[in-house]
């Protein structure tokens, strides 16, 4: 671990990992898919260990998505669309994203919040919009704190798991999320492929 900061933050055990993991909604330097490695690797010593660094990572990530609820719920839409606009750029949330982000809240709410908390970037800003929406607080906590526990624990499991094998967390974590990123394609395309089917045409009885 090269970095003293990381390092430094470590120190504080599951404190310092509940900040890390709150930082990381609002400062996006350090990939999830690599931090929550490096807390496996770095931080868990034995099962015991897994199920206390899980919880504070989880605690940190739902704390970091309120703040970014709390933001779009005080700003409203019109000054967080100027505000994506003008700043968007410096925390790698472009306009289009932002749309996007907004467009998936027009229906499914709790299951949009959830999965949306198992896909690399839309977990960082998807509480934004849904504070702009104005999604019911308790259903949105719940299913932000669902789908982070989906994405949060096997990663942390994963470092866990090779924390003997000499892999560095930058290199295990590219590792994952490749991996991720690509069943994430591959899903993508298997559900539009599926959705091409359905609206094609029934062909006419002879």
């Amino acid at each position: 671990m090269d970095s003293p900061f990381l390092a430094g933050l470590l120190g504080f055990g599951l404190a310092g990992i509940a900040t890390l993991s709150f930082a990381e909604k609002f400062l996006p330097v350090l990939p999830s898919y690599v931090l929550f490695v490096l807390f496996g690797l770095a931080t868990v010593q034995d099962a015991a260990d897994l199920g206390g660094t899980v919880a504070a990572s989880t605690l940190g990530s739902v704390l970091g998505a309120i703040g970014w609820y709390a933001v779009g719920r005080i700003a409203g839409k019109r000054r967080c669309e100027d505000l994506v606009g003008r700043f968007g750029k410096y925390v790698l949330l472009r306009p289009e994203l932002y749309r996007r982000l907004m467009a998936a809240y027009e229906r499914h709410h709790f299951r949009v919040t959830l999965v949306g908390q198992t896909i690399p970037t839309a977990r960082i800003y998807l509480a934004l919009p849904a504070g702009v929406t104005g999604l019911p607080f308790a259903p949105f906590v719940l299913a932000t704190t669902l789908g982070t526990l989906a994405w949060n624990a096997p990663l942390i499991t994963t470092g866990y798991l090779l924390r003997d094998t000499g892999w560095s967390p930058a290199a295990t974590g590219i590792a994952v999320g490749a991996s991720l990123l690509g069943a994430e394609a591959l899903v993508i395309l298997l559900v539009t492929r599926i959705q091409r089917l359905r609206r094609r045409p029934c062909p006419a009885p002879p």
